[in-house]
């Protein structure tokens, strides 16, 4: 099925390596950008030097492994995180249309966090916080629609995704509504429409545990979700404890989602578009599928950041542009895999 979707033009074999060179020239042109524009010289003089600067000047060094640098590690950091998390659900639950956001995940993992914040929590309570309700989503969801009889199991996952996910929003705006209107609904607000601007060192170090033990765990199961393609009994025939890999399949793409989430804001459309792009790449096979999604993920959401800071004097948040961009990308997608099929 993979050649048959890429056809000759790229062999599924490239993708990964292809996508990593994209990504790697994405980095060094994103440090470069910016309202202090430095050359690739400039650059490479700082990252050979180290953060201390040596014979770069000071603001250089300064601006790349201070600012530009924690930020350019987010982006890939959340860009990685989400796709991975929507390959892993959308396999999970056998339908293209699940994501992070269709789930409840991103809504409740932005409830928890928004509520941390408006308690004056520290990260890393605002990143336990946003774990806590989006496993608390990811589960509603779950249980809420296995109850519901007589409809189609895949249309009832996502009508139940939906009016979750808008439970959640209404407490969302309940949280905004009882917030501080000058201390912290400028916060909630800003976080909430999602940014790298305050990116630091120590958010990176904070989010990069939870979202590496999310796609360790995703990679290390990566043959045995391909099983939960097949019926329940036939996986259980092949060896598969379904009970117990669901679990953690939800778990690791909820960790990894909500740490995403924490330090990012709600992002939308990573999760949903590039495990698609990824698919018609590599074909369905999980383990193909999760690294190049991942690396894809991490390319995207980096030229994101990159454009919403280089477009205008502004700086957009990056959900919007995700929005503006992935509208139109998922309705190709949805026509091209539909004739291809």
């Amino acid at each position: 099925m993979a050649r048959e979707l890429t056809g000759s033009r790229v062999p599924a074999a490239w993708a990964l390596p292809i996508a990593l060179a994209a990504l790697a020239g994405l980095a060094l042109l994103s440090v470069c950008v910016g309202r202090y524009a430095l050359t690739p010289a400039q650059v490479l003089a700082a990252l050979r030097e180290g953060p201390g600067g040596g014979g770069t000047d000071a603001t250089v060094a300064g601006i790349v492994w201070q600012i530009r640098l924690p930020r350019i590690g987010l982006a890939i950091l959340v860009g990685a995180a989400l796709a991975a998390a929507g390959a892993a659900f959308q396999q999970l639950f056998r339908n293209p249309l699940v994501a992070p956001d269709t789930l409840g995940v991103s809504a409740g993992a932005a409830l928890g966090a928004v509520v941390a914040i408006l308690a004056g929590a520290a990260f890393a309570s605002v990143e336990l916080a946003a774990f806590t309700g989006g496993l608390a989503a990811v589960v509603v969801v779950t249980l809420v629609s296995s109850r519901l009889r007589g409809y189609e199991p895949i249309v009832t996952l996502i009508l139940t995704g939906v009016v979750v996910g808008g439970l959640l929003g209404a407490g969302i705006s309940f949280v905004k509504l009882v917030a501080d209107p000058y201390n912290q609904l400028p916060a909630i607000t800003f976080w909430l429409m999602g940014s790298f601007a305050a990116a630091t060192g120590r958010d990176l170090a904070a989010a990069a545990p939870p979202v590496a033990l999310g796609l360790a765990v995703l990679a290390a199961l990566a043959w045995r979700i391909d099983l939960l393609a097949l019926p329940d009994d036939e996986a259980r025939a092949l060896g598969a404890d379904t009970r117990v890999l669901r679990a953690a399949v939800i778990g690791a793409a909820t960790l990894a989602t909500a740490a995403g989430v924490a330090v990012s804001g709600i992002v939308g459309w990573v999760g949903l578009i590039v495990p698609h792009m990824a698919r018609l790449i590599v074909g369905p096979g999980f383990a193909r599928l999760l690294p190049l999604a991942a690396a894809m993920g991490a390319a995207l959401m980096l030229a994101i950041d990159t454009a919403a800071r280089a477009l205008l004097s502004v700086e957009l948040p990056p959900g919007i542009l995700t929005a503006v961009l992935g509208t139109p990308l998922f309705l190709w997608l949805l026509a091209r895999v539909r004739r291809d099929w």
